[in-house]
């Protein structure tokens, strides 16, 4: 069989083509400096994350490995203007855990602040799907995004819980603080990191002097465990038990950096596009389409404005005197 000559004009076009494309998909990399494996995780589906989020993420880690603050070879990124609560049991994967020497991308849920209702003053609440609200106000409840360090871990126990017919489990949560820079600089003050999305419910005290957690007159707490993997947090980054674990295992003893969006540049900007009427595009402030049509325009509340204004309610309405806590019913 006779095999047919190509002219070699056409050879060199066509090689050309090929040489000019791959240079073209090399330089779009290179704009962003986002290598191309990771540049094909940036989108708007599930499991994509934001190319603006990215960048602002792979940015932060990449200084502060420069500066040798981070030698974890994992950094973590959050896109708080995604959903959380996707409706039927589904929740949103808005938290990023990128590892680039493995080549390594993942995304999980992750609750958001959800604010409060100081009522007759002013409300800051946020929905349990998506957030409006974003503020750095001590006692705020609200999520501030902005640059993150990992930093020391705190297992606490919380007290006993029913895992099986007279079977009981001490509830030990672990809580990674974060220290914050910019408008998150208080997060310590605020006392925000990450840990699992469960707490104690419905707490008494249960009668059980040989535990090594009983008070001095031999009773331990007892609660219900609940699960709020797709509700919201006091500000906190709550993710579920399984993820919890992972993460915190990647953090503890080796820090890093994570970065949350937005920023109050960001709402701003975003804020400006929706009084003007202009759609948001590629090349404008990015914010999560679907969100953006549920809560309209999203608001910052800076520490400056609404700390005078929570302590001023905490003023005029104290908290009633603790009460102590009930001893436990039945068996």
């Amino acid at each position: 069989m006779r095999l047919r000559s190509v002219p070699l004009g056409f050879v060199t076009i066509l090689g050309l083509l090929v040489v000019i494309a791959l240079t073209a998909s090399a330089r779009s990399f290179a704009a962003s400096g986002v290598p191309a494996w990771l540049q094909a995780h940036v989108g708007a589906g599930q499991d994509q994350i934001a190319q603006v989020v990215l960048e602002r993420a792979r940015a932060l880690y990449l200084k502060k490995v420069d500066e040798g603050a981070v030698k974890n070879p994992c950094y973590f990124a959050m896109d708080a203007t995604r959903p959380s609560d996707l409706g039927g049991g589904v929740l949103g994967h808005r938290y990023y855990v990128v590892c680039e020497a493995s080549q390594s991308f993942r995304a999980i849920s992750s609750g958001h602040g959800g604010g409060r209702n100081l009522k007759g003053v002013v409300n800051f609440v946020n929905g349990r799907e998506c957030a409006k609200n974003f503020g750095n106000a001590m006692d705020s409840e609200l999520t501030a995004g902005g640059a993150y360090m990992t930093r020391e871990a705190k297992t606490s126990f919380k007290g006993f819980y029913r895992v099986a017919a007279k079977q009981d489990a001490a509830f030990m949560r672990t809580f990674i603080q974060f220290d914050g820079e910019g408008e998150a600089a208080n997060a310590r003050q605020r006392v925000i990191g990450g840990h699992a999305a469960q707490v104690l419910k419905g707490m008494c005290m249960r009668k059980n002097p040989t535990s090594s957690h009983a008070d001095h007159d031999g009773y331990v707490p007892f609660g219900t465990l609940v699960d709020y993997a797709g509700g919201r947090s006091n500000g906190c980054t709550s993710w579920s038990s399984s993820d919890a674990q992972q993460i915190i295992s990647m953090v503890k003893g080796n820090p890093t950096t994570l970065y949350i969006y937005p920023e109050s540049r960001d709402i701003a900007a975003v804020a400006k596009a929706a009084a003007g009427g202009r759609a948001l595009s590629g090349a404008g402030p990015y914010w999560n389409a679907s969100c953006l049509k549920q809560i309209g325009t999203p608001k910052f509340w800076p520490r400056e404005t609404l700390e005078p204004v929570i302590a001023q309610y905490k003023a005029d309405h104290p908290a009633p005197p603790p009460q102590p806590v009930p001893i436990c019913k039945g068996p």
